[in-house]
C-alpha cells in the first residue's frame, strides 16, 4: 500500500502509520478523507434541537481503536511536524472559539487521517504547502 507514502507525512512513524492502517483497512475504500475521519469518530457534530444550540463535539461513534491510533500518531508527529505544531498553536491560542488542548489534538488527529487518505489515494507524497492550504508562511511562523 505504500509505507513510504504514509511515512512521507512528517513525523508519522512507520509504527504509527501501520497502527492506523491496521485499524482503518485500505483508505481507498473511503470516498473522502472526511469519511475516514467519520469512520474513526473524529467528525464534529453540533447538538441542537429547536432553538437550543449545543456545543460541537466529536461524535464518539466509529472505531475507538482507530481514534486512539490517530491520536497517538499526532502526539509523535507534533514534535517534528511544523504544520501540525502551528495548527495546534493556532487552535489553542486564538481569541475567538479557542479549543482546549484535547480538542485541538482531536482536530489534528482528524487532519492526519485526511492527509493519510489523500497521500494513499493520490499516490503522491505529503506536501506541507498543500496541507496548509497554500499558506507556507504558517510553517515559517511556527518555527
Amino acid at each position: 500500500m505504500g509505507a513510504g507514502l504514509a511515512c512521507s507525512i512528517t513525523g508519522l512513524s512507520a509504527v504509527g502509520a501501520a497502527a492506523i492502517l491496521a485499524e482503518a483497512g485500505d483508505p481507498r475504500r473511503f470516498t473522502t478523507g472526511r469519511a475516514l475521519a467519520r469512520h474513526a469518530g473524529l467528525a464534529p457534530r453540533q447538538k441542537s434541537s429547536g432553538s437550543y444550540t449545543g456545543r460541537s463535539r466529536t461524535t464518539g461513534q466509529g472505531r475507538p481503536a482507530l481514534r486512539l491510533a490517530a491520536w497517538r500518531a499526532v502526539w509523535g508527529a507534533l514534535k517534528s511536524n511544523p504544520v501540525y505544531a502551528a495548527r495546534l498553536a493556532h487552535l489553542t491560542g486564538r481569541e475567538h472559539n479557542r479549543l482546549s488542548t484535547g480538542q485541538a489534538h482531536a482536530a489534528l488527529a482528524a487532519a492526519l487521517l485526511r492527509h493519510l487518505h489523500a497521500v494513499i489515494t493520490t499516490g503522491q507524497r505529503w506536501d506541507p504547502a498543500i496541507a496548509t492550504g497554500g499558506r507556507p508562511n504558517q510553517i515559517l511562523n511556527a518555527a
